[in-house]
């Protein structure tokens, strides 16, 4: 019988949770339920400049707190949260270190977070085109070199977990910097994980598709809704199940794989 905590004794970073509607409070929610001790951290000040906007102060993990709020650090369930700005290139470095410092060691990296950008070719900007790589590319894959200079391999279940879009399967000519990033992490996981697989530990990456995060309304959102085939949007909780299956003994045998958990959906 598989245990009702499949990750307790295991120490995961989260990045990417600075909304209560976003995919990284789902992440939180259940690998903390599933028994890891989690270190979160997000960026409001990106939200803030989408139009979906920041949450108003607040835990971002959910208005309920994940299961094992307020456990000591270090027990199954813990958490931790702080803020940092991945377009920092040290800040990959500092926050693995943070993890260690405050609970002990680190197994498990979830890179949820994003930076978006709505440029087509025409309104393309330099300044833009630099942000995106640097906090969508350049911090993915920095923060995977700190996991894997951190991870103590005497311990199990070293995972690393990335964030692609749809780049791949159709075009984004609309958010040029931003497909473009992406594209970029979809292409560095094999070599991640061939890298990392002698040391077991495990490198996939999920192309999540269109999630009800609130970043849509009205028109578009019924529009989204009807391509796919089960009428409703991928929602949070959706992406939470396949990152803490890849994260669990459960998909050991599984690592290099982009995986498009999209629910059918339909671009045409």
């Amino acid at each position: 019988m598989a245990s009702a905590q499949p990750l307790a004794g295991r120490v995961a970073l989260v990045t990417g949770v600075s909304r209560r509607a976003g995919i990284g409070a789902a992440l939180v929610r259940r690998l903390c339920a599933d028994g890891a001790a989690v270190f979160a951290t997000g960026w409001a000040a990106h939200d803030a400049e989408m139009a979906w906007g920041a949450d108003a102060p607040g835990p971002p993990h959910g208005p309920d707190g994940p299961p094992a709020h307020g456990r000591q650090p270090g027990s199954p369930g813990a958490l931790v949260h702080e803020a940092a700005d991945l377009a920092d290139p040290e800040a990959p470095g500092r926050l693995v270190a943070r993890v260690v410092e405050r609970l002990g060691a680190i197994d498990i990296l979830v890179a949820n977070h994003a930076r978006s950008a709505s440029q087509d070719l025409d309104s393309l900007t330099v300044d833009e085109l630099d942000r995106c790589w640097a906090v969508n590319a350049r911090a993915s894959l920095l923060l995977v070199k700190a996991l894997a200079e951190r991870h103590d391999d005497r311990r199990p279940g070293g995972r690393a977990v990335l964030f692609t879009s749809g780049q791949h399967l159709a075009p984004m000519a609309s958010e040029l910097p931003y497909a473009v990033s992406k594209g970029a992490i979809h292409q560095m996981t094999a070599s991640l994980a061939d890298h990392l697989a002698a040391r077991g530990i495990t490198v996939n990456c999920v192309n999540p598709g269109p999630v009800d995060t609130g970043w849509a309304g009205g028109a578009l959102h019924a529009t989204i809704a009807s391509r796919f085939p089960g009428g409703r949007w991928g929602q949070p909780d959706d992406v939470a199940r396949l990152v803490a299956w890849l994260v669990s003994d459960e998909a050991a045998w599984i690592t290099g794989q982009v995986i498009d958990s999209e629910g059918g959906f339909r671009r045409a």
